[in-house]
């Protein structure tokens, strides 16, 4: 018989134990006694990894305490585990469940001396006839306004703000989460995990999360929550109407007919007192400049350098703009090459850089994605009179940035599907004129490639490709010859612009949309200088991502110098990894 799970409904088992087994109490549990018709009953307070026998068999042993019994001295038991059942109580146990062990054999324990635990163990499998139960706990769950330092709660909450995981410093991936509720209280969680599919899996603002074992700390006046042992969570879609669906990637969880009710009084509420609406997610409804989520479908990806990755996405829409092709050779591009010429009018290409390169090398091919801060970038190619948008998704986690991969099970993937299934493709070959703009080296005219290399001629700049098939030609035959062509040239380097870094940017003043150049390390100096003169201005101080304190140096001049503690999403970190603005 395999592991069972008894959800307790108003103190009675929805479905009762079989009505010839008797509780039997840790005390009574002794050699010589008949226990055929006994139970055990007990909360886990210990379990060992599972592991195999010489002989091939799965073995766990797990520790269970007698909750009628909690003053004696004695109060635990060892459990010996054996065969499927022992492998079936592996995935579903946790610390502080509770077990009912029916049908087992009593035997002398070896290690009680050592442990100090009951004299005997119970041994149980299935080839015994035994039977475990793992009662389904009634969780109390925490409103946000109630949180205390230092405790370990349960609580539901609705998604307000949320970072895709993402790889942290170390080997675990992280993710990070602000929630509320109708007590009007924020919650800033960070959730660690070594394995990323035991992470919340939430898809956009206005989800629902429900967080079995998370820890509470107050840093600085403000609750954080952080995983612990055994932390564990459920999502759910948080619009009104929408089915009741846990997503998660354990099999072994708890969900009662109450807790039905949570949620969808949380979407009521969320419904009326949450902004959920997010950005453009269209291509069809970019504009230059924007900062959108899209949902899409992946249909190419290539390398293209150490630092940044090329994924092709399609909507099903078109962009109204001639969007940026990054030039790829033809071999490192991963996809269908029938699918991605057919689509060639409808993908646009989204650069993504840094952290999101090691997550977009393993998306598959056909898989839909959710791509969020993705940025719109304008600009012209070598003719001035051309302009392009390009798609970026910067490196950093800063305003949700990341790629999240839907499953089809996804009512937006869905959406998504039906809508791509109906787009006439034929339409999408006829709009050639609007095709996206290929970069890749070659001109319009012959007038373009003159004055290009005109410029290059007149700077000296050595164009190197990596053709190395090819003769050298020189510039003035290139000059005079008729585009297109192709070439390699070697020159010699006589100067070039800008000399220094800095000198490539301007500083630009948002009141007064004045520019000026990028001071140099005299002016610099002069300028701390004179700002140290002048005080620390009050009215800076304690913004939303930096906290402020005031200090007077023990000198004659007194001086008021302000330390900013700079947060890291939405949250003060530990001193040793806080980041600091010094002031006066």
């Amino acid at each position: 018989m395999p592991v069972q799970l008894l959800k307790i409904i108003k103190g009675e088992s929805e479905t009762p134990l079989p009505s010839h087994l008797q509780k039997e109490d840790l005390k009574h549990l002794q050699e010589g006694f008949d226990h055929t018709n006994k139970y055990f009953q007990g909360i886990v307070i210990l379990s060992y990894p599972l592991k195999k026998l010489g002989d091939g068999t799965d073995f766990l042993k797990i520790v269970l305490q007698d909750l009628d019994d909690l003053c004696s001295r004695i109060n635990s038991i060892n459990i010996l585990i054996y065969g499927k059942m022992a492998e079936d109580c592996a995935k579903v146990i946790r610390h502080g469940d509770t077990f009912v062990v029916a049908g087992f054999k009593l035997a002398k324990s070896p290690t009680a001396r050592e442990d100090g635990r009951h004299g005997c163990h119970l041994e149980v499998s299935e080839e015994e006839g035994s039977a475990i139960y793992s009662v389904a706990p009634k969780y109390a769950y925490t409103t946000l306004n109630r949180l205390k330092d230092g405790t370990v709660v349960n609580l539901y909450g609705i998604v307000k703000f949320f970072k895709p995981p993402y790889v942290s410093k170390g080997t675990d991936y992280c993710s990070v989460v602000t929630l509320v509720d109708p007590s009007n209280v924020k919650l800033t969680c960070t959730l660690f995990n070594g394995n990323l599919d035991s992470l919340p899996k939430i898809y956009k603002v206005g989800d629902i999360v429900r967080f079995h074992r998370i820890k509470i700390r107050e840093y600085n006046g403000q609750m954080q929550g952080i995983t612990s042992a055994g932390f564990a969570s459920l999502t759910f879609d948080g619009t009104v109407g929408a089915p009741v669906v846990p997503r998660t990637s354990s099999k072994a969880y708890t969900f009662m007919d109450e807790e039905q009710k949570i949620i969808e009084e949380l979407r009521v509420w969320a419904a009326t007192n949450l902004s959920v609406s997010g950005p453009a997610a269209k291509l069809s409804g970019v504009q230059p400049m924007l900062y959108f989520d899209l949902t899409c479908q992946l249909v190419g990806k290539a390398k293209v350098d150490g630092s940044s990755f090329l994924l092709k996405v399609w909507d099903g829409t078109r962009c109204p703009y001639p969007t940026w092709k990054v030039p790829v050779e033809a071999r490192d591009l991963e996809g269908e090459k029938v699918v991605l010429h057919q689509l060639r009018n409808l993908t646009v290409d989204i650069l993504v850089y840094d952290n999101h390169v090691q997550l977009a090398k393993s998306l598959k091919i056909g898989s839909f994605l959710r791509i969020y801060s993705i940025h719109t970038k304008q600009a012209s190619s070598d003719n001035e009179d051309v302009s392009h948008i390009e798609f970026h998704l910067h490196g950093g986690t800063c305003y949700g940035r990341g790629i999240g991969v839907l499953p089809e099970s996804n009512p937006d993937v869905k959406e998504l599907k039906t809508f791509l299934e109906s787009v006439d493709l034929a339409d999408s070959q006829n709009m050639e004129g609007m095709g996206s703009l290929e970069l890749d080296g070659t001109f319009n005219s012959v007038t373009d490639l003159e004055s290009h290399l005109q410029r290059c001629q007149q700077l000296s700049v050595t164009v190197l490709t990596d053709h190395q098939d090819l003769n050298n030609t020189k510039l003035k035959t290139v000059l005079n010859s008729t585009a297109p062509q192709q070439y390699r040239i070697r020159a010699k380097l006589r100067t070039y612009k800008p000399q220094k870094l800095y000198q490539s940017i301007k500083l630009h003043c948002s009141k007064c949309n004045s520019l000026t150049e990028v001071p140099d390390g005299d002016d610099t100096d002069f300028i701390l200088q004179g700002s140290a003169v002048t005080a620390p201005n009050p009215e800076l101080h304690n913004t939303s991502w930096y906290d402020s304190v005031m200090w007077t140096t023990q000198d004659q001049k007194q001086r008021k110098i302000a330390i900013h503690f700079v947060k890291h999403d939405e949250m003060l970190q530990q001193p040793e990894d806080t980041l600091l603005m010094i002031e006066g």
